[in-house]
């Protein structure tokens, strides 16, 4: 069994130092932390240059939890924490019997792959979470983030998306102007007057699929000319959701595939 230390106070140097590391966001982020049996499992069972990106530190356990097997494996260092600690660092009611500090290793780089998806500006973690996830249930293999998006590794990102940041590389861009338009075909989704809609779209690879923000989509952002936007009918309501219009036109791809 690995090193194993107890830790119940608050002014403890290695509790104010974990919460320290994870205190960074975005790109400042070094470090994330995943909360949880299921979350720690899914990590653990994604394809290997997904999980690699991901680096195993310190195994969190709950004070009174029976050791985890997949701790036993990893063989890193545990702190044993009492349930307040851990129920701050979780910050939620109810603290996980288990978590996994991991540290985060470069993005990837090199061409983008056949299908990309690219939330930009996406606010909310949960629905960040829900575009990766559809995105990856349908065939996507990479996610661009443009700039203001939720962080994919926060831990309250990564505990809202049930690990979907683990099914796909991810790497980010800063602006617009850094779209790297590589001669696949590039769509935005766009509700507004002229947009073309989904069902006449060209959805072949290469194919690059842009979600815009929650409240104001693609106002105020210049989209390069060779971008195309795309609209999904509706009646009755304005527009979707950014999560529920990302998972359409995704599904839509991989629907055309096999039809």
């Amino acid at each position: 069994m690995p090193f194993e230390s107890q830790i119940n106070s608050r002014a403890n140097p290695r509790f104010k130092a974990l919460k320290a590391l994870l205190a960074a966001g975005g790109a400042r982020r070094s470090h994330t932390l995943l909360l949880g049996e299921k979350l720690v499992l899914a990590w653990s069972q994604a394809p290997a240059d997904c999980r690699d990106r991901l680096r195993p530190e310190t195994w969190l356990r709950l004070e009174g939890s029976a050791p985890h097997p997949l701790e036993r494996r990893l063989a890193r260092e545990t702190l044993v924490l009492g349930e307040a600690l851990m129920r701050d660092l979780a910050d939620a009611s109810s603290p996980p019997e288990h978590a996994l500090l991991a540290g985060l290793g470069p993005e990837p780089g090199g061409p983008l792959p056949a299908r990309v998806i690219v939330p930009w500006g996406i606010q909310d973690p949960g629905n960040l979470g829900a575009i990766l996830r559809s995105a990856a249930a349908f065939g996507f293999q990479e996610a661009l983030l443009g700039p203001l998006c939720a962080d994919p590794f926060s831990p309250k990102a990564l505990r809202g998306s049930m690990g979907a940041a683990f099914l796909m590389p991810l790497r980010r861009i800063d602006r617009i102007d850094a779209l790297a338009l590589d001669g696949g075909h590039w769509l935005a989704l766009d509700g507004g007057p002229g947009a073309l809609p989904l069902a006449r779209a060209e959805l072949r690879e290469p194919l690059r699929i842009l979600v815009g923000n929650e409240g104001h989509g693609w106002e105020g952002s210049d989209l390069p000319a060779a971008v195309l936007r795309v609209a999904i009918p509706t009646r009755g309501v304005e527009s979707l959701n950014a999560a529920v219009a990302a998972g359409i036109a995704c599904y839509e791809t991989a629907r055309r595939e096999f039809r």
